[in-house]
């Protein structure tokens, strides 16, 4: 009966309020569906599947003062939590320019915000890297405002096939643009051992990176290609078995969080990219224009606070952060990938 209907088959019951299984959150990826289970996850300190949750929207907003006419620029779009607060503020005046080059998410960003009423009117929404800002300004004029959300977001995080994190079985990519560039995994096919090490240290600090780089490059060198997340997670511990204080649960966790973030930094070129950005930032700005930006580790901060003083001892910035502000005690509480976020801000001369 080749015509005969196919019996319906039932989706797998929802497991708990929180499976494990990224498959298995069909309600999480559904919000405008499933509200009530999505408020759960969050009311748990939880990031539902698929989602984003904004860190310092109440510290950014404070200081960017944005006022209605203005013109500004989300230079990393993400979930667009950040986007639709300042979307508010500027009360339909002005106009709000948004860049990603997440080709994934971004469209779907984009087709969320629309449905909540921002369209082409008071926001652009750009496929392209921040490092680009004055192509944008080109467009824009001189900007009041601007906001860089360094982090990568959840719904990157937590969708296995992106690789981004090795809690989940995936493909060992970890590129923002899965669509440019070499994956993390055809990285490891040929970068050296020593250059490996150096990028452990520099990416992320990791005080094991020689005992790392070794394993790794060894597991090459037998013909074993690294191609998934949990086969690097797998050389990492068994490389560190042997490594005094470092085989622990906690530190074993530190190790594989610092050589991911090692990685997906190499792969994606961050440091090369924000140097530009911060370097071309000063001149994207308006007299008195505002800029802040939300870094989650050492060497973005670095980077971001060298900029900030050097331009402000030249006279470009008439004031700067005099330190980093970090999230609030009950915001790391109710969400804890908050944490490690250090903002700093400056204003132009």
């Amino acid at each position: 009966m080749d015509n005969q209907e196919q019996k319906h088959q039932r989706r797998p019951r929802y497991k708990g309020t929180h499976p494990k299984t990224y498959k298995d959150k069909y309600k999480e990826l559904q919000p405008e569906k499933y509200t009530d289970t999505v408020e759960k996850v969050i009311q748990k300190g939880g990031t539902p599947a698929g989602m984003h949750r904004s860190i310092c929207v109440k510290e950014i907003l404070e200081f960017l003062q944005i006022e209605p006419g203005q013109t500004g620029l989300d230079a990393t779009l993400g979930f667009g939590g950040h986007t639709q607060e300042m979307l508010k503020c500027l009360d339909s005046k002005g106009h709000l320019y948004a860049t990603d080059v997440d080709a994934i998410e971004l469209p779907r960003t984009q087709k969320r915000l629309e449905n909540l009423g921002y369209g082409p009117e008071i926001l652009t929404i750009r496929q392209m890297n921040f490092s680009d800002i004055d192509r944008i300004v080109a467009e824009s004029g001189p900007l009041n405002f601007v906001l860089a959300d360094l982090g990568v977001s959840s719904m990157q995080i937590d969708n296995p096939e992106r690789g981004f994190s090795f809690k989940n079985d995936g493909p060992l990519d970890l590129r923002l643009n899965p669509e440019k560039g070499v994956s993390a995994a055809d990285r490891l096919k040929t970068i050296s051992q020593d250059e490996l090490a150096g990028m452990l240290v520099t990416n992320a600090d990791e005080p094991n990176a020689d005992v790392i780089a070794q394993a790794i490059i060894s597991q090459r060198n037998q013909g074993i290609e690294i191609a998934t997340t949990t086969q690097l997670q797998q050389i990492i511990k068994d490389a560190l078995k042997s490594v005094k204080g470092s085989n622990g649960k906690d530190a074993l966790k530190k190790s594989c969080q610092r050589c991911f973030q090692a990685l997906r930094i190499d792969v994606n070129d961050e440091y090369e990219v924000l140097y530009e950005f911060l370097e071309k930032l000063p001149a994207a700005l308006a007299t008195g224009g505002r800029v802040a930006i939300l870094s989650f580790h050492s060497g973005e901060d670095r980077l971001v606070k060298k900029s900030f003083q050097r331009f402000f001892r030249e006279g470009v910035y008439r004031e700067i952060a005099p330190g980093p502000i970090r999230p609030s005690q009950e915001e790391c509480s109710s969400n804890g990938r908050a944490r490690s976020a250090k903002l700093r801000w400056a204003i132009k001369a």
